[in-house]
């Protein structure tokens, strides 16, 4: 599967030196401490909530790693405020809109990680899809990203960003809430199509709206860092989020699995209850009322994510109408792709 890649990446690097010109060079030093306490500090952050899903939270390696993560990330923030060069600009954040834009993207890509790996793992372990059939089953989520952040490009200069943001939040919320209630009985159409349709028409449009926001009224010379942090805060925001429902997972199936004990040992057959004390893993289908039990409550964590967003987008983005006619020339370069 990775060498699919390999074509693709050698046609960029071949092709970049003839389409992209080369932007104006400007003096200054790269910001290492910044870049090694962010890096490490996050990575500590999102350690401890994994470890937490495994080991409970009273470990004493998951309060170290969130300590460190703590301390970490102090000093990222005291470096950036004092580095000539930072890698993260906090002026950036002085700006209310752009500052919202950051969150609302960080908390709806948490919810998007965990939602695909979730049902990644619901479709190959319960419906029993190949990897093959499971990636096919995402294909219509990406005709209504692409769908909704055509539509949402072409209206933005006329209604404004805060319409879309906070109707994309709200669209994602509702798919992320119906996805709580799949069980081992839901099925693709019946369960899991419909929802993962609503999130991904949310998702579009966010995508091109949350990118000309974060760019809007920034210099040209720091366009850069504006749109970098967009794309950092998403990533940030997938691993932190993932890691987290991951956690609430985790607790979720242990104590389902717990409540499944009793029923397995009553009606379970003598071959079964032999592999069970070998392997410790409860056998279809007691096992298959785990995972949907641990995926729903996971997913209601999503829902409080995605709520997140639609607070900030509700209450904190205020874009001027004087900022729409800049939105506008934005939107029409970007188009689609921008997602």
């Amino acid at each position: 599967m990775f060498y699919v890649n390999l074509p693709i990446g050698i046609l960029i690097a071949v092709l970049s030196p003839v389409f992209i010109n080369e932007s104006d060079r400007h003096p200054g030093r790269f910001d290492l401490t910044g870049a090694l306490t962010s890096t490490v500090g996050m990575a500590s952050l999102v350690y401890g909530f994994i470890r937490a899903a495994d080991d409970g939270w009273r470990d004493s390696l998951t309060l170290g790693s969130f300590g460190v993560a703590v301390v970490l990330l102090i000093a990222f923030v005291l470096n950036e405020r004092r580095a000539p060069d930072p890698i993260t600009p906090l002026r950036m954040f002085a700006d209310r809109n752009r500052s919202g834009t950051y969150a609302i993207m960080m908390s709806l890509a948490a919810a998007m990680f965990g939602m695909f790996f979730f049902i990644v793992l619901f479709v190959q372990n319960v419906l029993g899809y190949s990897p093959i059939s499971a990636g096919l089953a995402f294909l219509p989520v990406t005709v209504m990203i692409v769908v909704a952040a055509g539509l949402s490009s072409k209206l933005l200069p006329v209604l404004g960003p805060k319409p879309f943001l906070v109707a994309g939040a709200v669209f994602s919320g509702s798919g992320m809430a119906w996805l709580t209630a799949i069980d081992p009985a839901s099925s693709y159409l019946g369960g899991v199509l419909g929802p993962m349709l609503l999130f991904g028409f949310g998702m579009g449009l966010v995508f091109v709206t949350a990118t000309l926001t974060a760019v809007s009224g920034v210099a040209q010379h720091e366009s850069g860092a504006a749109s970098s942090l967009l794309n950092a805060t998403q990533m940030v925001g997938g691993s932190l989020g993932l890691s987290i429902l991951m956690t609430v997972f985790g607790t979720a199936s242990r104590d389902e699995a717990a409540r499944q004990l009793p029923s397995f040992l009553k009606e379970a057959t003598p071959a079964q209850q032999e592999a069970f004390a070998t392997s410790h893993e409860l056998p279809a289908p007691w096992r298959h009322h785990v995972l949907a039990e641990g995926i729903s409550t996971a997913f209601w964590a999503g829902v409080g994510l995605v709520a997140l967003a639609v607070v900030i987008a509700l209450f904190v983005i205020r874009v001027r109408k004087s900022d729409l006619e800049a939105l506008s020339g934005a939107a029409g370069a970007a188009g689609p792709g921008a997602a």
